[in-house]
């Protein structure tokens, strides 16, 4: 995905890049937005929260991407117009009914991360 306009992002701040794409996601899937794996070695960008997830219904006329990358450097980086700065790839999703239940099976698998009880 391309920039829309020039972006500065001052040193430790989160910015919103415009990516210029309104995109109409089939049913049944979503869009994975992913940082470029140069993108933080050359501009010292990463996406705050690790993926983007673009909606089924996120694709009205101002539903434009937005590109939300955070500075980690020290100095402020501009983000040119015409740059790539994410890639995206579309994932099919199932839509899931969940069951409320009164009880919970009985024992613990273990802490937190842990997949070994003992």
């Amino acid at each position: 995905m391309l920039a829309r306009i020039d972006t500065q992002i001052d040193a430790g701040q989160i910015a919103l890049v415009p990516a210029n794409v309104i995109v109409e996601v089939p049913q049944g899937y979503m869009l994975k937005l992913a940082s470029r794996s140069s993108t933080p070695r050359k501009k010292g960008l990463h996406f705050p929260h690790g993926v983007g997830i673009i909606d089924q219904d996120y694709c009205g006329p101002e539903d434009e991407i937005m590109i939300q990358v955070r500075n980690f450097g020290e100095e402020s980086v501009t983000v040119d117009r015409g740059e790539k700065i994410a890639q995206g790839i579309f994932v099919k999703v199932d839509q899931l009914e969940f069951q409320e239940v009164s009880e919970i099976k009985s024992e613990s698998r273990g802490g937190f991360g842990s997949t070994d009880s003992k």
